[in-house]
């Protein structure tokens, strides 16, 4: 068995790390690649019968040790390959993933390969989901509010079934075998049937459904039918704007025209020019911090995701020991875990004082 040896990284510089990093990248694509166009071929030789198992997914994962998932991805990659082999050359540069490979598989013909494949190059999964219910638009399906089965608490005593234990040899999982694995929660679900219509499916408490309807009620003027598609978009409609007023208030102030010139998005930029593509989390950040003399002006603030706003923190006033800094209208106010303030030694970047804290923006 071959051991795996790391050089030790630390001494790299952060270029050599980030080209490093981008070559192994490019590394793993070609051997993905390389391992798909031999499971094509011991596919299509039936060699898995030969060793003793029953489909290539059993030999997937007993002999190769791959994992349930990233066999099952790597079979329908090795079956969509064999009949179309520009599917191995887009895997190998990485415009197409096993993913996208997944998804398209089942609707790749030899008319449509190239073009389809090439509509779904670089893209991620839920773009190429829009693009296949795009080709292949879905009825939009009923409104349904119903309450879910309780669920049966084990026998005392019984060991506990898991799904994958009740997988017949060799069946994927999510293939109809999968059937006999007992019942689980369905999580949230967002899911393209058509172009511009999408079909969502959450679990709700008892109070949020009994709020729906007695919003339906309350809109029988406007929506009769009580539609739960216009119902939910008014709803958060009025909840958005009453957020963007408490949050941000949307006016000519710093926060509110800051929130709309950033498109209420993280305005950071990586070394590559890249802007990051947050819109969660979103934090106030001072370019030049309020603790070092920044003004609180629109000029002087921008958008943040909470991990840029912490990492550029970080880098002017150095590494987190204890505390955390957390800036207040009039200023920073500073809290540490364990109810005292820390020293804030000389040094820090730009001639600043460098402080061990974090900041987060508010």
């Amino acid at each position: 068995m071959s051991t795996i040896t790391v050089s030790p990284l630390a001494d790299l510089s952060d270029q050599d790390l980030l080209a490093r990093t981008l070559r192994l990248a490019a590394d793993e694509r070609q051997a993905t690649a390389l391992l798909v166009a031999h499971l094509a071929e011991l596919d299509a030789r039936r060699l898995h019968l030969a060793e003793g198992h029953s489909s290539l997914f059993s030999y997937c994962t007993q002999v190769l040790r791959l994992s349930e998932h990233a066999a099952y991805g790597r079979i329908e990659a090795a079956r969509a390959a064999r009949r179309f082999p520009l599917v191995l050359e887009m895997l190998g540069a990485g415009s197409v993933t096993l993913t996208t490979v997944g998804l398209l598989a089942p609707h790749l013909t030899a008319e449509n390969h190239r073009g389809l494949l090439g509509r779904a190059r670089g893209k991620g999964k839920r773009a190429v989901e829009e693009l296949i219910a795009g080709m292949h638009p879905q009825p939009p399906v009923p409104s349904v509010i119903r309450k879910l089965p309780t669920t049966r608490l084990p026998v005392e005593g019984a060991p506990p079934v898991s799904p994958a234990s009740a997988l017949p040899d060799g069946a994927p999982a999510g293939s109809p075998a999968s059937s006999a694995a007992p019942s689980r929660a369905r999580p949230a679900m967002v899911a393209p049937l058509a172009p511009q219509r999408y079909k969502v499916q959450f679990t709700a408490s008892a109070e949020t459904c009994q709020k729906l309807r007695l919003a339906q009620d309350l809109l029988r003027h406007q929506i009769p039918d009580g539609d739960l598609d216009q119902v939910l978009s008014l709803a958060l409609t009025v909840l958005m704007e009453e957020l963007a007023r408490q949050k941000y208030a949307a006016t000519d102030r710093p926060p509110g025209a800051v929130w709309l010139r950033d498109g209420g998005r993280c305005a950071f930029g990586g070394a590559s020019g890249r802007r990051c593509a947050a819109t969660g989390f979103l934090e106030f950040h001072h370019v030049k911090p309020h603790a070092a003399g920044g003004a609180s002006t629109i000029d002087n603030i921008q958008l943040r995701c909470r991990a840029h706003n912490a990492y550029e923190a970080e880098l002017y006033f150095g590494p987190l020991t204890l505390a955390g800094v957390r800036e207040t209208p009039t200023g920073y106010s500073v809290r540490t875990e364990l109810g005292i303030i820390v020293s804030q030694p000389a040094g820090g970047k730009y001639g600043q004082p460098k402080q061990d804290i974090r900041a987060s923006f508010h």
